[in-house]
Formats: structure tokens, sequence, C-alpha cells
């Protein structure tokens, strides 16, 4: 079988593609439909071609591994589908599956569509810095028209066959066998004459439209270079030929392409692919079916995890160790459930049967029968010992025994069970049923059989899940406690808090690192501070920010933190804590100075560069990759800058490390190696993958 396989069904020639998993259009595809185009225009005896694909899905879109090759060794898509809009015979594209970027270009450029009730199909370019480049921006506003066009290439996300069908983008919906039906369909329109051709159209828009379109991207696409593109061309569709916005659309194109934000959404799609890859980890390893889960403590994490469980239907026992705690916990679960329901995500329905899964008790022996046990009390480590051993004479054996704490010694926890090897760490974010990440904490002593049910279940409960290695922090935290060690430094050198937040917010940032702070209770951070201190024998620390604590000011939770805050949260810079820190400089004896934008950026991105750096040389992350993945997903990082690491390798190493020295922090030697070799945590990662 070749890549594009012709059929001859009479009159009609089917062109099906057979690129697997998901026919993307890779080298071979282009040659393979041009050679059947070829094949149908020298036989008199064919009508009309049917174009279908092969196994799960008709075109999936491009083949992105492809984006970097020379122009002349990638897939011309563009050219075939020239070639296809202006063939002398009818064409039909058959969807089922997905028809996604080229693939719906491919479609588009068609004659007709027909497609199975639940295809998708839709324009997802966005995502990855780019734009449709194959005619999509032409061609989707002439058949769906500009606003719904570019409701779908500013989100990228796809729509049903059905909604397809009302917009016009699919002509037949195939409740039958789809290659029989549009084979069908394509005898049926053989003879008609002339030809629709979408790029024939016209297609009007008031201008209210873009405008209302290039406001609205100020907010969900901040920074972006791609979503002005894709409206500067919808524009065109609608108020010039044809002709003059295909050639601006390839211009564009390669503008978005080559463009450091692209690379850095190119980078982060793989490198969240590579992060589900562990050493040691095949699909031979013995994983453990999750059929029920048992939480213990119902507060903001507890009830977030719950949720999680609930909403793909795993039973949960959550305990608390008082009645009125436990009612909090379930008013809050079914709170932020009927919110939901308010917004039309789910239907009452889904609440009651999603609370129904919850099974609330004061009694830790009721966790008896689960298959995996959660333990989400607040950060104490004798508290954890305690749970734990309590939980390894409660827990059936070959139960999973999870913590989610997100700095403590894991391996600590589990010398308290007489069977370590069952004990992970499994570190959510708050809130907990929002945030996508899940820091999966490898033990010493954690088996393979574990770590791979754990990440077999972050996928199942929609989580994006990156093992990690133990030591204070982990990967996020240990990178964010050094990052606010240096936003505290920046203010006490000169700066001010609402500085140095605002220059994270112009890097894309949606908090800053004191926003943050607040938002998280700056109480927090300051019994972090006090413990890492007592255990190592240290001072009781006296900085600025841990005064401000000490005032009791927590942040947002007190309306009252770093800044004032009123009934809308929103953050007010506060008279009495400008005072606060400078009279805390005059004490320390620190002569304040002006510090610029820039200076503040590059020290704060630095420093967590610089840590990531440690941390992988160190061997508690496996690449940089997934340092990148922990750092968009768990801390808001700007996916268009490709998280941390590969921000420092557009920057280039060399620079990084000459700006660490100049403002007087020590490079990781890692770090320091790789500029001075001249290499970057890209080379790096695939230096290590391939050793």
């Amino acid at each position: 079988m070749s890549i594009v396989d012709q059929t001859r069904e009479g009159d009609v020639l089917v062109l099906t593609i057979n690129n697997p998993p998901v026919n993307a259009f890779s080298p071979g595809v282009p040659e393979g439909l041009h050679a059947g185009l070829d094949a149908a225009e020298g036989d008199g005896g064919i009508k009309a071609v049917v174009i279908i694909g092969g196994g799960r899905t008709f075109i999936a879109g491009a083949d992105i591994k492809t984006f970097d090759l020379p122009r002349e060794q990638a897939p011309d898509l563009r050219g075939f589908i020239q070639r296809l809009d202006s063939f002398s015979k009818p064409t039909v594209a058959a969807i089922h599956g997905t028809a996604l970027g080229g693939g719906l270009e491919v479609a588009l450029a068609c004659n007709y569509r027909v497609a199975t009730r639940d295809a998708q199909m839709g324009l997802p370019e966005v995502k990855l810095g780019v734009l449709p480049g194959a005619g999509g921006t032409q061609r989707l506003p002439r058949v769906v028209g500009v606003e719904k066009a570019l409701e779908m290439m500013l989100s990228g996300n796809p729509i049903k066959a059905t909604e397809a069908k009302q917009l016009g983008l699919v002509d037949e919906i195939v409740e039958g066998d789809l290659r029989e039906g549009a084979i069908a369909f394509a005898r049926a329109h053989a003879d008609a004459r002339p030809l629709p051709r979408v790029s024939e159209r016209t297609v009007g828009a008031d201008p209210a439209v873009f405008a209302a379109a290039r406001e609205g991207i100020k907010k969900t696409h901040r920074g972006q270079l791609s979503p002005s593109l894709i409206i500067d061309l919808a524009e065109m569709a609608a108020t010039r030929p044809f002709a003059e916005g295909w050639d601006a659309e390839a211009r564009l194109f390669m503008q978005a392409k080559d463009s450091p934000q692209s690379r850095g959404l190119r980078h982060i799609f793989f490198a969240e692919r590579e992060a589900g890859k562990i050493p040691g980890i095949t699909k031979d390893t013995p994983t453990t079916e999750i059929k029920s889960a048992g939480i213990i403590g119902a507060g903001t994490m507890g009830g977030g995890i719950a949720m999680n469980f609930l909403s793909v239907g795993i039973p949960v026992t959550i305990v608390e160790t008082s009645q009125e705690a436990l009612d909090r916990g379930l008013s809050v679960i079914r709170r932020n459930y009927e919110n939901s329901a308010k917004k039309g995500r789910l239907s009452m329905e889904d609440v009651e049967k999603r609370m129904g899964l919850l099974t609330p008790t004061l009694n830790m022996e009721d966790l008896a029968d689960a298959d995996i046990i959660i333990e989400a009390v607040f950060e104490n480590m004798d508290v954890k010992k305690d749970i734990f051993t309590r939980l390894d004479a409660i827990a059936k054996p070959g139960a999973i025994l999870a913590t989610n704490t997100s700095t403590l010694d894991v391996n600590e926890i589990a010398s308290v069970t007489s069977r370590p090897e069952q004990v992970i760490g499994l570190h959510f974010f708050s809130p907990a049923n929002v945030m996508k990440l899940l820091e999966i904490v490898r033990a010493d002593k954690t088996s393979d059989s574990v770590l791979a049910t754990s990440m077999a279940l972050a996928k199942r409960i929609g989580k994006v899940g990156v093992v990690v290695g133990v030591c204070d922090g982990f990967v996020g935290n240990r990178m964010i406690h050094r990052y606010g060690d240096e936003a505290r430094k920046l203010v006490e050198e000169g700066a001010k808090p609402e500085d140095v937040d605002a220059a994270m917010n112009a890097l894309g940032l949606p908090m800053g690192p004191f926003q943050m702070s607040d938002m998280a209770g700056l109480d927090v951070g300051y019994l972090i501070r006090q413990h890492q201190a007592k255990v190592r024998g240290l001072p009781k620390p006296d900085g600025w920010l841990d005064r401000i604590v000490e005032m009791g000011r927590k942040g947002q939770k007190t309306g009252a933190g770093v800044y004032d805050y009123d009934e809308n949260r929103r953050p007010k810079p506060n008279a009495d804590i400008q005072r606060l820190i400078e009279d805390y400089r005059t004490q320390k004896g620190i002569q304040s100075r002006q510090i610029g934008q820039d200076e503040i950026t590059g020290r704060l991105v630095y420093s967590l560069v610089n840590e990531g750096a440690q941390i992988l040389d160190e061997g508690i992350a496996q690449r940089a990759g997934d340092i990148d993945v922990i750092y968009i997903y768990g801390y808001g990082f700007p996916a268009y800058h490709g998280g941390p690491m590969q921000y420092a390798d557009e920057v280039g190493l060399k620079n990084v490390v000459a700006d660490l020295e100049k403002y007087g922090q020590t490079p990781a030697p890692l770090l320091k190696r790789l500029a001075e070799e001249g290499e970057t945590f890209a080379q790096y990662d695939r230096e290590r993958a391939g050793a």
C-alpha cells in the first residue's frame, strides 16, 4: 500500500491517504496526491475525484517537524492546493476524525466537502505561533463568514461537523459508510459546471468586526504576533482579491514561523510530549487500574484534587478531622461544580452525578479499599509522617500512597512505612481542579509500576505529568524560591514592588512575584523561610517581606499584603509599605538606586534559568524541556516564550552568563559550560536523549 492509494470506482477515482498515525501532510503525501490528480486528468472515464483519509482520520494538519526544513525540502502544501483549486474535474473531500490546519485547507480547496457526523475541523495554527499558510485565512472567511472564521482561527479550536454543515463548510453529513457516501455524492455532482470554487467567492464584513478582534486579542493573546497577522489577512479576504490575500498569506506565514514566539510554542509542543518519556519505563511496565481514590484533607487542595477524580468518574472517599471542616469542603466542591453548570459547562445532572461519587468521612479507616490515597494536609513533616504511619496500617496491599507536599522530603515521608516502593509525591498546583501541571515526585524507592501508574493517571484526569526528583521544593518551587529571593533583593536595592511586577507583566506573565505572593498568601512563604532557617540553624529571617507579614498583612485573603485590595481583589500600592521598605533599607545601610525594567526582567528570569540549570545538573529534572513544561503549566510563564530555558536559548547562554555575573549571581556550572561551548539547553537535551 502506497502513502496515497488510488482506487477506481467506476467513473470516480478515490485517493486514500495512508500516513499513520494522523495522516500528517509530510513528505510523500503531496507527491501521492499529485499522482492521483495526474491519473484522473489523463483518464477521460474519470468524472470526479474523492480524497479520503485511511485509518482513524482525514488529514490532521502539516507535520510540525518539517517546519524547520529548508523550503525546497518541505512538503509543498501550497503548490498542491493551488493545483487542486484549479482542477478541471469535481473534487470531494470525505472527512472523518479530524481535518485540522493543512487538512482543512485541502478540504477547502476541494469543490465539495462531506463528513461523518462526529468529524471535527479547525485551523489550530495560532497555538503554534503561526497562521494558516495554505489559503485558510482567505478561504475560511469566504465560506463561514469573517466573524466565525476569526473566532475559529484566533481560538484554534475545532468545530463539529454538524455545526460545519449549518455554516456551509460541509455540504453533506454522511450517515452510513463515508467512502460509499462520498462516492455517491461525487457521482451526483460529476457534471456540475461551472465548478464551485471557494477562491471565486466574495465575502463582506463591517470594519468594526476587525477593530473588535484587534481589541479582543489584547486580552486573549497579549503580546503575540500571529493573532494580529491572522486578523490582517482575514481583513484582506473581505476587502481584496483572493490572489492578493493568497500571496500576502505566504509572506506573513514565514514571518510568523521564523519568529521566536513560534519557535517557543513549537518547543513546548514537543517538550510536553517528551515529558511523558521516562527512562526505564516502557509500555510493558505493569500498571495498576485506579478504580477508587482516597483523599486526606477537604481544604482548598484536597477538595480541588477530589474534583479531578470525580470529573472522570472515579469514586472518592474524602477524610477530615471535624464535621465542620468536612461540610465546608463539600460545599466548596458543590459550589465549584454548580458555577460550572451556570456557565453551561455542565448540566445539573452532571453535578449530582459527580457529587454522588463522593463519600465524606471522619474515619481514616474508610480508606482501606482505595487504590490510591493522596494526603493533602498542611506542610508539616511531623503531621505527614504521622498520617503515613497510620496509612501504612490501613491501606490495602498494592495501594499507592501519595503526598501532595510542595517542598518536603518524600523519602523521609516514605521511610515511616513498610512499603516505601508504593509511596510517591503527587504535587498538584492550586487551584487543583483547574491547573494542568502535576509534578510527579519519584522517591528513591518508588517502584516503576507506581511511577507508570501515576503518569497514566495524570493523563486520565487531564493533567500534564512531569517526573521530578526529591529536593527542597522539587523543580517548580525550588526555582520560584530563588526567583522570589531575587525579587526581594531588587526591592531592597531600590525598585518598587509594583515596578518589579510590571516588568514580569510586560514579559507576558499574568502575575509578577509580589502579585503572586499576595494571591498565594504571604504567610506561606514566611513559614517556609522560618522552617528553612530553623533546619539550617540560621537566625530568624528578618526581611522587609517578613516584616509585612508580622504586621498581619498576609495578602489577598486579609485584603492587604504587599498591596492593598478592594472588594474585586484589585491591587493598589500602599504608602505605609513603601515607607517600611525605605526604613528597612536605611536600617540595613542599603543605598537605594534606580533600577530599569531590562535589569529587573533579566535578573528575575535568569535566576530561574540558573537554578534550573543546577536542577538539571543534579538530575532532579530529566530535561530542560521538562522545566519549561513545569513553568508554563504551573507558573504562568508565557507559552510563546517556550519556558525559561527556551527563553535563555533564544537570548543566548553567553549573554545569560554575562548578565548573571554582572549582577552578582554565580552561574551554575552546567550553564557556564554550555555557554563556553556555544551550546543550548535544547542541544543538551538532544545529546542526553541520544546517549
